[in-house]
C-alpha cells in the first residue's frame, strides 16, 4: 500500500554527489561583475594615475613611474591643513549627529505606529531632495542678511558671519548625514528588550544611571553602524563644501577637484583621492575597533 511520504514528490534539483553546485556563483556573479567595473577598474586606474609624472606644459605623461607626487604631498604643509580641516569637520559631524540621532530614534521608537510613519515620512523626505537644492537653500538661510542673521538680529544677538565659513559646512552636513545616523540606531533600539529598562528603573536607578549603563551600551552597534556612515560620507563630501564653503574653505575634495578640472594635474589629484581613502579606511577601522572592545568590555562587566 502506498504511503503519502511515496506519493509525496521530492523539491529540489538532483545532482551527483561530487559535482560543484554553480547556483550561488551564478547569483554573485552580476554583484561580482558590477563591483569590479565600477569600483575596482576606476580604482586601479587612478592608482596607475598617482604614478605618472606630470608636466605643466604636457600633463600627465603615461608610462612613467614616479612618487614625486606623494612627496611632494607629505612635504607640504598646506596639504596636512586641509587633511586636518577634512577629518575634524568630519568627526564634529559625525558628534552631532550621534548626540541628536539618539533622543530622537528613543521618542520615534516610542511612538504609536501612524506618528512613527509620519516622522519617518518627515526624517527621510529630504534625501528626496538634491543635496544642490539642499545647499543653497542652506546659503540663504545661512547667509549675512539671511533668515538666521535676521531672526538673531530680533533677539538682540549681533550678526554671526556664517556662510564660506566651517560653521555653514558643519551644519549642513549634520543635515544631510543626519537620517544615515538615525535609521541604523533606530533599527538597533527596535531590537532591544524594552524590560530590561524597566528591571533597572524598579531598582531605584535613575533615569540618566539606566540611560548610561543599560540603554548606551546596548546602542553601539547602531552607534558604530551610522557613525562609519556619517563620517566617510562627510570627508568625501564635494557639493557641501564646494556651495556653502567656497573658495575660502577647503577640504580635501574640493581639493581633488580643483587639481583635476581647475590644475590640469592628474596625478597629484589621483595622489590625493588614494590618500584620502587610505586615511578613511585606517580611521573607520581604528574606530571600529575602538568602539568593538568598548562594547565587550561592557558585556564582559
Amino acid at each position: 500500500m502506498m504511503t503519502e511520504n511515496t506519493l509525496s514528490p521530492k523539491i529540489g534539483i538532483s545532482r551527483k554527489p561530487g559535482s560543484p553546485h554553480l547556483a550561488p556563483w551564478f547569483m554573485c556573479s552580476l554583484g561580482t561583475i558590477i563591483f569590479l567595473v565600477m569600483i575596482i577598474t576606476p580604482l586601479t586606474i587612478t592608482l596607475l594615475l598617482s604614478f605618472n609624472h606630470y608636466d605643466p606644459d604636457l600633463g600627465a605623461i603615461p608610462g612613467t613611474f614616479t612618487f614625486d607626487n606623494f612627496i611632494n604631498i607629505f612635504n607640504d604643509s598646506w596639504y596636512w591643513e586641509i587633511f586636518d580641516r577634512t577629518i575634524w569637520v568630519s568627526f564634529f559631524v559625525t558628534l552631532i549627529c550621534s548626540a541628536i540621532a539618539i533622543p530622537e530614534a528613543m521618542i520615534l521608537n516610542r511612538m504609536s505606529r501612524a506618528w512613527r510613519s509620519a516622522m519617518l515620512v518627515v526624517i527621510l523626505s529630504p534625501l528626496l531632495i538634491s543635496v544642490v537644492i539642499r545647499s543653497f537653500g542652506w546659503s540663504l538661510l545661512l547667509a549675512d542678511n539671511g533668515l538666521i542673521n535676521h531672526c538673531l538680529a530680533f533677539f538682540g544677538v549681533p550678526h554671526i558671519t556664517m556662510l564660506y565659513r566651517e560653521p555653514a559646512v558643519i551644519i549642513a552636513l549634520a543635515h544631510v548625514m543626519m537620517p544615515f545616523m538615525l535609521i541604523p540606531l533606530w533599527t538597533t533600539i527596535q531590537k532591544m528588550d524594552p524590560e530590561v529598562e524597566n528591571a533597572a528603573l524598579s531598582l531605584n536607578a535613575s533615569r540618566w544611571n539606566t540611560f548610561r549603563q543599560v540603554l548606551l551600551p546596548q546602542m553601539i552597534p547602531g552607534i558604530l553602524s551610522g557613525s562609519l556612515i556619517v563620517f566617510a560620507l562627510s570627508a568625501s563630501s564635494f557639493v557641501i563644501p564646494g556651495i556653502l564653503g567656497g573658495r575660502r574653505f577647503k577640504v580635501v575634495a574640493t581639493l581633488i577637484y580643483d587639481q583635476y578640472l581647475r590644475e590640469l594635474n592628474w596625478p597629484t589629484g589621483a595622489a590625493l583621492a588614494l590618500i584620502l581613502l587610505v586615511a578613511n579606511l585606517l580611521i573607520i577601522v581604528n574606530f571600529n575597533r575602538l568602539l568593538q572592545r568598548r562594547y565587550k568590555r561592557i558585556l564582559e562587566d
